[in-house]
């Protein structure tokens, strides 16, 4: 099996290598584990055998340049709450959604399989950002929390460069009545993320569009790849296609943001 990992790039985030800022949103292509998990998988919370995901975790600090332990990952709980990073995390990770570092070598990382993961750049003060942006995460604040974090450190959001990366894509996305009513009754406007599907009292919610609107009224100039996780199972874990083909576990793929 091939140990070379295939992530896929953001052209806004890629012309910052100049800045000495490096990215990668890894696809689940490239690492050594099997079955449901093959091969690239991140995910220390699934069941896959610990010293693969370990070993998963070594190929991609390698590829981004960095010491497995600069690799960093929190607990996510699809919350709105995100950490200033100064040095690797030992011991527990701490339970949060989105971190933020000003440090050199220091790679931050998010784990989806489905949700967003953005990535966060200003070039200038030489500020990153990486934030996992689920439909909970999204809607409680964490794009907004990112970059006021990113601010504590010198940022200034007309600087900062976002991207979200693989998620799943509106035509995918189905939802019933009480998710679409949480959405309008936080803010009536939020009906435009929401075609109605066949079914009854049914929408496809559009995430894309709903992140990149939370960072367009953050006031940073924010982009989506528009690669959907659900549909493509070749490159993507996906927990919904998990659930629909009623497999008894996924994997979780690896968005990568440091400073060199």
């Amino acid at each position: 099996m091939s140990q070379l990992p295939s992530p896929v790039f953001s052209p806004s985030l890629k012309v910052l290598e100049k800045a000495g800022i490096n990215h990668a949103f890894f696809t689940r292509q490239g690492g050594v584990s099997h079955g449901i998990y093959e091969s690239l998988n991140l995910g220390r919370g699934s069941n896959d055998d610990k010293e693969n995901v370990e070993k998963n975790r070594a190929i991609v600090a390698a590829y981004m340049g960095i010491k497995p332990e600069n690799l960093i990952n929190l607990y996510q709980i699809h919350s709105p709450h995100a950490l200033i990073i100064n040095e690797p995390i030992k011991g527990e990770r701490p339970r949060a959604d989105a971190l933020v570092t000003n440090k050199k070598g220091l790679a931050l990382g998010i784990l989806t399989a489905d949700c967003g993961p953005v990535l966060f750049a200003d070039p200038k003060s030489r500020v990153i950002g990486a934030a996992h942006a689920g439909w909970r995460g999204a809607l409680a604040g964490v794009v907004e929390n990112t970059v006021a974090a990113m601010e504590t450190l010198g940022a200034k959001r007309e600087d900062i460069v976002a991207t979200l990366g693989p998620s799943i894509g509106p035509e995918h996305y189905e939802v019933g009545k009480e998710f679409y009513e949480t959405f309008v009754n936080s803010c009536a406007s939020y009906k435009k993320f929401f075609v109605p599907s066949e079914r009854f009292e049914h929408f496809f919610f559009n995430l894309w569009d709903f992140v990149l609107a939370r960072l367009d009224e953050a006031g940073v100039h924010g982009d989506c790849l528009k690669l959907c996780t659900y549909a493509d199972e070749k490159r993507f874990f996906s927990y919904r296609r998990k659930t629909h083909l009623n497999e008894p576990d996924y994997g979780r793929q690896i968005s990568v943001i440091t400073i060199s």
